[in-house]
Order: C-alpha cells, then sequence, then structure tokens
C-alpha cells in the first residue's frame, strides 16, 4: 500500500467555494458496498435510504473563530496566529504567519490579551502563551478559520457550523453534518430514524495530505473525543434491535471506533472520553460503524483513506472519478457520499 494509491485528478472548478442554500439540497452519491452500485439523489432524500431503527450518530462540536490577528511588540509587524489546540488555561498551540517568530517574542492583539511565543514547534507551529484565557476573546477578536482551498468570503460564518452544533472546540467543521437542517432531521426523525449525539473537537492535521509514501509512516495526532454513557447505551441497544449505526462524518467514525476498542464482547461501544490517535487505513477491522454519510475527500489524505478502508479503495476511487464526471462539488462546502 502507497500513499499514492488515494491520488485522483480533481479539476479546480469542482471545489465548492459557497454553500448550497438550504443545506439539504445538496447532490447526494449513495454507493453500495455490497453489490458495488452508485445511485445519484439529493441528501434531502436520504430518508429514501434509511429505515425505521437506524441511528444517525452527529458530531455536536462547534468551531470556534480560531484564526487571529496579532501585531509584533515592539516594531508592530502584522502576525497571523491559527489555534489549533489548546494545551492549558492560557496556552495553545498554533500556526503562525510572519517573521521572526521565536521563542520569548511579545505579540499584541487589538482588544484583547498579550501573547507570548514561549516554544518552537515543527515549522510553523508554535506554543504561545495568552495573558489572559482567550476564550473570554475570541468572539469578537477571532474569524473563522476556513480551509485554504476556500478563496471566497464567507458572509454568514454560522453556514461552517452544523445546525446542531453545541460544544465549542473545533478548528474545522465536520463537514458531514453541514447538510442536515431542522427539518430534515424532523423528517427522519418523523420516519423512525434515530439520532444520538458524540463530541470529536476536529484540529486542522486531520485534514493535512499524507506526505510518507508508506501511509503506515504517517503521524496522525490525536484529537480530543467524548462518547456519553447515555449515547453508549442507546448505540448498544440500536445495535441489538438490528438498527444500523450510521456515522456522520469521518469524525464520528474515530469516535465510535475508539468508544468500540474497550468494549466487551456484549456491547459494540462503551462510554469514552479523551484522546483519540486511531489511525483507519485498510485492513481495518470495524466493530462499531454500519454505514457512513461523508464528504468528498483531498487526494493522499487520511480520511480518504479511512472511506477506503470502509468501502474498499476501488470502490471509492471508482465513485470519486463517477463524482468528477457527474460534476459533484468536492470538500467542506460540497456534496455528499452515503456509504451503505
Amino acid at each position: 500500500m502507497q500513499t499514492s494509491d488515494f491520488d485522483y485528478n480533481l479539476p479546480q472548478d469542482r471545489i465548492a467555494q459557497t454553500p448550497i442554500s438550504p443545506r439539504h439540497k445538496s447532490r447526494l452519491m449513495v454507493v453500495n458496498r455490497a453489490d458495488e452500485s452508485i445511485k445519484h439523489s439529493t441528501f434531502w432524500h436520504i430518508d429514501q435510504f434509511l429505515r425505521p431503527g437506524d441511528l444517525l450518530v452527529i458530531n455536536e462540536t462547534k468551531v470556534i473563530p480560531a484564526r487571529i490577528y496579532a501585531r509584533k511588540r515592539p516594531g508592530g509587524g502584522r502576525v497571523e496566529l491559527l489555534l489549533l489546540k489548546q494545551q492549558g488555561t492560557h496556552t495553545w498551540t498554533a500556526l503562525v504567519g510572519g517573521k521572526g517568530l521565536i521563542t520569548g517574542r511579545e505579540l499584541t492583539i487589538k482588544d484583547g490579551p498579550d501573547v507570548e511565543i514561549v516554544k518552537e514547534l515543527a515549522g510553523p507551529k508554535r506554543l504561545i502563551q495568552f495573558s489572559d484565557p482567550i476564550e473570554l476573546y475570541i468572539d469578537h477578536v477571532g474569524k473563522m478559520p476556513l480551509p485554504p482551498y476556500i478563496h471566497k468570503t464567507l458572509e454568514d460564518s454560522d453556514r461552517y457550523q452544523t445546525v446542531y452544533a453545541k460544544s465549542p472546540g473545533s478548528v474545522a467543521a465536520p463537514t458531514a453534518g453541514l447538510h442536515f437542517t431542522p427539518e430534515l432531521m424532523d423528517k427522519l426523525s418523523g420516519q423512525g430514524v434515530g439520532f444520538t449525539r458524540i463530541t470529536l473537537h476536529v484540529g486542522l492535521d486531520t485534514f493535512a495530505p499524507v506526505t510518507e509514501s508508506d501511509p503506515a509512516e504517517h503521524e496522525i495526532h490525536t484529537e480530543w473525543c467524548e462518547l456519553a454513557e447515555n449515547a453508549a447505551e442507546t448505540i448498544c441497544a440500536v445495535q441489538k434491535a438490528g438498527g444500523r449505526i450510521i456515522a456522520v462524518g469521518t469524525t464520528s467514525v474515530r469516535t465510535l471506533e475508539t468508544a468500540a476498542q474497550t468494549a466487551n464482547e456484549s456491547q459494540v461501544v462503551m462510554q469514552y472520553s479523551g484522546s483519540t490517535g486511531l489511525f483507519i487505513l485498510p485492513g481495518y477491522r470495524f466493530r462499531a460503524v454500519d454505514a457512513l454519510v461523508t464528504n468528498f475527500h483531498l487526494p493522499k489524505s487520511t480520511l480518504l483513506m479511512l472511506v477506503s478502508a470502509f468501502a474498499n479503495r476501488d470502490i471509492i476511487l471508482n465513485a470519486y472519478q463517477q463524482a468528477v464526471d457527474e460534476k459533484y462539488r468536492f470538500y467542506s462546502f460540497g456534496d455528499a457520499m452515503l456509504i451503505l
């Protein structure tokens, strides 16, 4: 297995720059692993492929406005900070943009706390320390951290949040959930399809392309996730009753499969709260997930490898080629795939 096995060609004009409105009007490709068939639909009609008793597992993390602009002190040169992961009350790992950002450098944020570079990490990463917790200021000093392949300004920052986002902590959206609207969720609930919630705070490293020729050598960074006891009980009950556990997004997959690793033989998952560094590659045996709602992912990414593990690489690459041919929209604001 080589990283190049997960490459594909994507015309630039297939990368969605703006979200569809309403959200549930996005297109939906339905891939059946059993017979390798592909159907084309819209997300509003996802109910046609679900059954009463099925359970959708959604990630209720909320994206924080993690992009912050600061000035060097002294000098006043402009600096861009992209918060990645909180390490302590006042400390964060961040990507920094600017020159001379060495240990001891001090920064100032307009109407916000002072900042000090306390440690230089790999490349543009730094450990930074705020004079006050940044959470007290972030809503008015921070901006939504859209992915670098989105070049258009997002007029409504809520469009980069799921409608059920609740727990702040992500620096990127769990994009498979962006297609759901309250109307669609009510429609599905009325047809006997259930919902339960997990939390995984998404970091940018999840989306980074794999640069090693052997993907097994890639170091995937940890993310914090939680599956509460009541959610675990719901999942176990649905599984015992014959319903399908349908992960909404790769973040839900990683949380569920992490929670499944410590479960006993009578349970599909157990309550879990903590870090996960689970890296799912082809050959992985899924324990908790029966079906998957996901977007179309970047070439050579760990996310494309995960869906290839779930559905078989050849099936996925064939589906992606059809998506290109049929002019599907790709990536964060793009269309969706349901893998059964």
